[in-house]
C-alpha cells in the first residue's frame, strides 16, 4: 500500500469527510475535525441525510445515513453527544420489533438508488444490523450508547432474527449480521451464520453487478472473534488482495455502479479510507 498516494487520492477525489477520517485514521487528525464534517450531513432530528450514504441523497434523516454516522463515531473513540442522539433518533423510526426499516419516504428522489426509494415499511436485518454493530462498537467507549434503549432493543432484534434463520439471507445482510455477532462475542450467532458461508468466503451479491462479490474481509474487517470463520490463511490471502487492489490514483475501486457523479466519487474515497484501515488493522 502507498499511503501517500492513497493521501493524494482523497485530496483528487474524497470528500471532506473522508479526508478528515484519512487523516485521523493515519494520526494527522483530530476527533473535533470528523466530528464538525459528520456535523454537516446532521439533522436537527438528531438524524443523518443529505448524501451521507452516497447513494442516498435525500436531505430527511434516513437509516442509510445513521449507519455512516454511527460507523464514524466507532472511529472516534470518544464519546460525543452527537452518538446517543442518534440513538434517540433511532428509536423513534424504529418499528415494535425493535428492527429498523431499510429506508424511510423520500421527498425528492433525484440521484438516489432505486431500492432505497422501494423499501417496505418493515424492518430489515441488513440496516438494523451494520447499525446495531457499529453502535456496539461505540458502546465499548461511550456509556451513553451502551446503556441507550434503543440499542437494548435492537440488539434483542438482531439476535432473534439470526436465531430464526432457516436460510442465508442476502449476502450483505449476512455480513452485517456477521458483524454484529462479533461485536457480541457470541459463538453461538457466529456458528450458524458461518453455516451459511463457504470455506473461500466468497459470495456473489444477489441483484448486484456480475463481478460485485463480498469477501472475507467484509464479513470480518477487523480482528476478532469472527475472524475465526475462516482460515488464517484465508484472512492472510484477503488482506493481500486488498492490499493489491490499490489503483494507479491511489484510491480503491468500488465493484458496483453509482446513481450520481458524486456518489461514484464519494463511493471510491469511502472505499479507500476502509481500505486503509482494514490492512493497517491486519499488519498491527
Amino acid at each position: 500500500m502507498d499511503i501517500n498516494a492513497a493521501a493524494s487520492f482523497l485530496t483528487g477525489h474524497g470528500r471532506l469527510l473522508d479526508r478528515r477520517r484519512f487523516q485521523l485514521l493515519t494520526g494527522h487528525g483530530d476527533s473535533a475535525a470528523v466530528l464538525a464534517a459528520v456535523d454537516g450531513y446532521r439533522n436537527p432530528d438528531g438524524g443523518y441525510g443529505w448524501g451521507m450514504e452516497p447513494d442516498l441523497r435525500a436531505a430527511e434523516s434516513q437509516p442509510g445515513g445513521a449507519l455512516h454516522a454511527m460507523e464514524v463515531f466507532a472511529e472516534l473513540g470518544t464519546p460525543t453527544p452527537q452518538a446517543a442522539e442518534l440513538c434517540s433518533w433511532l428509536a423513534t423510526i424504529s418499528l415494535p420489533d425493535g428492527g429498523v426499516p431499510f429506508a424511510l419516504p423520500v421527498a425528492d428522489p433525484t440521484a438516489c438508488a432505486p431500492f432505497w426509494l422501494e423499501a417496505a415499511p418493515e424492518s430489515s436485518l441488513h440496516s438494523t444490523a451494520f447499525v446495531t454493530a457499529m453502535a456496539l462498537r461505540v458502546a465499548k467507549f461511550d456509556t451513553a450508547v451502551a446503556s441507550h434503549p434503543w440499542l437494548t432493543s435492537a440488539v434483542a432484534y438482531c439476535e432473534r432474527e439470526i436465531a430464526s434463520l432457516t436460510s442465508a439471507p442476502h449476502p450483505i445482510a449476512l455480513s452485517y449480521a456477521v458483524q454484529v455477532a462479533d461485536c457480541l462475542d457470541s459463538r453461538e450467532l457466529l456458528d450458524k451464520l458461518g453455516s451459511y458461508l463457504p470455506d473461500d468466503g466468497v459470495l456473489h451479491v444477489t441483484g448486484g453487478a456480475p463481478d460485485e462479490y463480498l469477501r472475507p474481509l467484509d464479513f470480518a474487517p477487523f480482528p476478532g472473534p469472527a475472524r475465526s470463520l475462516f482460515s488464517p490463511a484465508v484472512i492472510k490471502a484477503d488482506l493481500a488482495r486488498v492490499d493489491g487492489e490499490q489503483q494507479a490514483d491511489g484510491g480503491w475501486p468500488v465493484p458496483f455502479g453509482s446513481f450520481s457523479p458524486m456518489a461514484t466519487l464519494e463511493w471510491r474515497g469511502y472505499a479507500t479510507v476502509k481500505a486503509v484501515a482494514v490492512i493497517a488493522s491486519g499488519s498491527s
